[in-house]
């Protein structure tokens, strides 16, 4: 007599069937719930108290199941806000929070910044897209709130700069040189929106730019 032994590896929807689900849903709850009714002691029938924690429990699955439905529905209701939100700056002027200044092959470049105090000396020190210094500017005493500089687009030597992004660093001290903060800023025209990253950015000046960064928004120009 001949015994024939399968040693064969089963197959990925086998194994899948037989590892079943490790979370419990609303169905496979009320499935157990059923099977431990129908399969109790008419003699010693379940605990009140348990059977009614059971119930609770069951309360709380399905209001966790409706109350992340609500939060997904929320979640794509303010995306969609985001989207609509980004799309109408289309065309306006926008300050934001940035180190970067463009120069183009002609113009001057604004040089923008925020302090938080009066300052009696402002320095920018302008770098190219390598990290060399390519000029210093001393913007001198400044008051507290907004500051507005330009920069012709030539280095330390008067030699004009090409076009491009540079990296502008702000540094102010009051007149005990003690420290001033300052954040750098730039400004530019909206002229597109990005999803590229998963969320709405606005391309200003062939740069992408966050909604958190903006601190201004000025009407469209006619």
């Amino acid at each position: 007599m001949t015994i024939s032994v399968n040693t064969s590896t089963p197959t990925t929807s086998q194994a899948k069937e037989t590892a079943g689900n490790s979370k419990m849903g609303k169905d496979e709850f009320v499935k157990l719930l059923m099977a431990q009714l129908s399969h109790q002691d008419p003699t010693a029938p379940m605990d009140s108290e348990a059977f009614v924690a059971q119930l609770a429990q069951f309360a709380n699955v399905e209001l966790a199941q409706a109350a992340n439905s609500q939060l997904e529905s929320l979640v794509m209701a303010q995306a969609a806000s985001n989207q609509m939100s980004a799309a109408s700056l289309v065309g306006r002027s926008v300050v934001y929070s940035a180190d970067k200044v463009t120069l183009d092959a002609t113009s001057d470049a604004s040089l923008k910044g925020h302090l938080s105090g009066a300052a009696a000396k402002v320095t920018a020190v302008i770098k190219d897209s390598s990290g060399k210094v390519v000029r210093t500017m001393e913007l001198g005493n400044q008051p507290e709130g907004d500051l507005d500089a330009k920069w012709d687009g030539r280095d330390d030597q008067g030699t004009r700069l090409p076009a491009g992004a540079y990296t502008v660093s702000l540094t102010a001290a009051d007149t005990s040189g003690k420290s001033v903060p300052i954040d750098a800023r730039a400004s530019g025209r909206v002229t597109g929106v990005s999803f590229q990253n998963g969320y709405p950015e606005l391309v200003v000046g062939g740069s992408r730019i966050r909604l958190a960064d903006v601190v201004q928004i000025d009407e469209a120009k006619s």
